[in-house]
């Protein structure tokens, strides 16, 4: 039997932090490119790269990408390269959060529930199996010109961030790219401790499920908690909606009717009363770095935890109220959500302090 973990969203264009753009453009001044060249195009200049609160659109840090892979020519796997210089203090207050975590298993979790406090284009979705743990890695949606270089990026990334947490490297146990091998191969091999193959139906890496359960050296339950709430209030600040996302998000809100409380408007219904096509309202959404999913469970999930903190409904009557069935999926959603069942929030929330 298996179990699958999946970040909120499957689009990499959502706003983001500068500083994965700061980590390319040092990268590129050491190999002789000015910060200006890497950043003509983006309206950005190298004094807004260290303002931690700054953000911007994904298309500004792919164009960065775009200038990044233009102008420097002459590194080998240069996907792989610019992958190492990414560190746990690149994420900030998240990446200090999945530090804290008690063990790796947890510190994944965390990534995934807040995937968009990180900088990634590819997204990983993680299978965990009896004898291994497997991240498929989707890059469909990824522009073509600089799919490789940012599958390359992104999966180096998330091996050193892995090794980082663990104060060791990690080795993985099989790792295979959806393209062909070109100059990368013995980098993999001397960073992943396998040989990676190419040419596959899909880009995944596997690794012991033994070493998700390893604690981490740095781990520490109250200041995990206090990160982890301040990621949510971060990620909170960067998804307040306008426009198109926040008139489909009102249209998400529980309705009540004669008999009951109604299920969420399907995705056409929404469409459709905002006098769009379902592609388009798609698109519209893409473009605002959201999805009808992710909208959905933002609002099921606010309206979750205010009931389970203020009101004294059951799970099963909060669930209704949201549009379930019944309150299993209501339960398996919300620990998607916060990584803690409705009945332990409601517990940890109403605890004196």
């Amino acid at each position: 039997m298996s179990t699958v973990e999946e970040p909120d969203v499957r689009t990499w264009n959502f706003p983001r932090g500068t500083a994965s753009v700061a980590v390319m453009t040092e990268f590129a001044a050491e190999h002789g490119v000015a910060a200006r060249r890497v950043l003509e195009g983006t309206g950005l200049c190298a004094e807004q790269l260290t303002d931690p609160d700054a953000q911007i659109p994904a298309e500004t840090e792919l164009a960065v990408v775009r200038n990044l892979v233009r102008l420097v020519t002459d590194v080998p796997a240069l996907g792989v390269q610019v992958g190492r210089r990414y560190r746990i203090s690149t994420f900030g207050i998240f990446g200090y959060a999945c530090v804290t975590s008690p063990t790796l298993r947890e510190a994944v979790s965390l990534a995934l529930r807040y995937y968009r406090l990180g900088f990634a284009f590819c997204t990983p979705i993680v299978e965990s199996r009896p004898r291994e743990v497997v991240t498929w890695i989707q890059h469909d949606t990824i522009p073509a010109d600089v799919r490789q270089f940012l599958v390359e990026r992104d999966v180096v990334a998330m091996h050193r961030v892995m090794s980082d947490l663990l104060g060791s490297r990690v080795n993985l146990t099989r790792a295979e790219f959806a393209y062909p091998a070109t100059d990368q191969g013995e980098h993999m091999r001397s960073l992943f401790g396998v040989r990676a193959r190419f040419d596959s139906a899909l880009t995944m890496f596997a690794i012991d499920p033994d070493i998700l359960a390893q604690p981490l050296p740095r781990a520490d339950q109250p200041t995990w908690t206090v990160c982890v709430g301040q990621c949510r209030d971060l990620l909170h600040r960067r998804s307040a909606r306008t426009g198109i996302a926040a008139e489909v998000r009102d249209r998400l809100l529980p309705r009540t009717t004669a008999t009951g409380f109604a299920a969420p408007p399907t995705f056409e219904t929404v469409a459709r009363d905002l006098n769009l096509s379902a592609r388009t309202l798609r698109r519209h959404l893409d473009a605002a770095g959201t999805s009808y999913r992710a909208l959905l469970d933002e609002v099921r999930r606010t309206l979750a935890e205010e009931m389970l903190t203020a009101t004294p409904l059951s799970v099963d009557d909060i669930a209704i109220r949201l549009g379930y069935a019944e309150a299993t999926p209501f339960i398996h959603a919300f620990k998607r959500w916060t990584g803690t069942t409705p009945a332990a929030y409601r517990r940890n929330q109403l605890r004196p302090r």
